[in-house]
């Protein structure tokens, strides 16, 4: 664990910052789902007749607020220097346990495919990851930063609770991730770690949604992750903050799983890379961020300017 990561569990994780000023509503506010009720943008009951509990189609102007999510986080991540790739969404069984997801378990998250070794990702972080399994790279070339658009898809085994309505907690969403192989080297992966959570809050900060950064809790890494930061955007159907994002340094954790090395000229042998991972976007969580945080009190949803070149409208209203 990192030195500066604060020790314990849930409860003792550090709040670094806080940005933007939550929005005050002179009506009553409304959650995700009565706002799409309202406009006609989420179709829950079609989504449990097709595929159970945990399903949704996105309808209307949701899927522009979609697409245009996910080219606004690509245009950025390109931007950044970031390698775009659209990646499978099943990995095999060895690339997750690298990663350091248990894929058959009793608890598992993952739905596995019956009589093959593959399964369903949860993350592009699988996929991404996976690239360079068994691979050596020249230290030169480093650090790589790619960015993936993939499905998730999550059992969310014992999940309950208000987290779970609407489309907060669901089996099937579109996210954009991070991936970055850093040199093998603490300061290098760091500096990484520090340039993935500052795209994740500008994105954030385009789309002009209050949010708080979160330094995860020892207790609450989970096993690869050496430090973790969250942002947690302003929910105001919740009255609280939602994680929407997170950005986690690995180390050699997956590296050492996936036997992912580097060399260089100044140095004998090889050394495992570095390996960190966060969310660009996270499409559903972000849609319930934006429809929250710009409701009006008719019903209709102002849309955030940076992403009005791909929805085509300003205002979403029920047509």
């Amino acid at each position: 664990t990192h030195p500066e990561a604060p020790i314990g569990g849930e409860a003792d994780a550090r709040e670094i910052r806080v940005w933007g000023r939550r929005p005050e509503f002179s009506f009553p506010v409304k959650d995700h789902v009565e706002l799409a009720a309202g406009l006609d943008l989420i179709d829950f009951e079609a989504g449990a007749r097709v595929a159970g509990s945990g399903f949704y189609f996105l309808k209307n102007d949701a899927v522009l607020l979609e697409m245009a999510l996910v080219q606004f986080a690509l245009t950025k991540l390109r931007g950044e220097g970031f390698t775009l790739f659209t990646t499978p969404d099943l990995a095999r069984d060895s690339v997750l346990e690298g990663i350091g997801f248990n894929p058959r378990g009793d608890e598992t998250q993952i739905y596995s495919i019956a009589n093959t070794d593959l399964s369903l990702v949860a993350t592009a972080e699988i996929t991404l990851g996976g690239i360079q399994k068994d691979q050596v790279l020249e230290q030169s070339v480093l650090p790589l930063k790619y960015a993936g658009l993939s499905h998730c898809f999550r059992t969310e085994a014992g999940a309950a609770g208000r987290a779970t309505r609407g489309i907060y907690r669901v089996h099937q969403f579109t996210k954009v991730e991070m991936f970055g192989y850093a040199g093998p080297d603490v300061q290098e992966s760091d500096a990484l770690h520090k340039e993935i959570l500052r795209i994740e809050e500008e994105i954030f900060q385009a789309l002009g949604i209050p949010y708080r950064v979160i330094d995860t809790a020892s207790g609450d890494l989970g096993g690869p992750a050496y430090r973790k930061f969250d942002i947690e955007a302003w929910m105001p159907g919740r009255g609280e903050y939602g994680e929407v994002t997170s950005a986690s340094n690995c180390t050699d954790y997956q590296s050492r799983r996936l036997n992912i090395r580097c060399r260089s000229q100044e140095r004998k042998g090889t050394q495992y890379v570095h390996t960190l991972n966060g969310t660009a976007i996270s499409c559903a969580r972000a849609i319930i961020a934006v429809l929250e945080n710009y409701q009006q009190e008719d019903g209709s949803v102002v849309v955030p300017e940076v992403l009005r070149p791909w929805v085509g409208r300003d205002v979403l209203t029920r047509r």
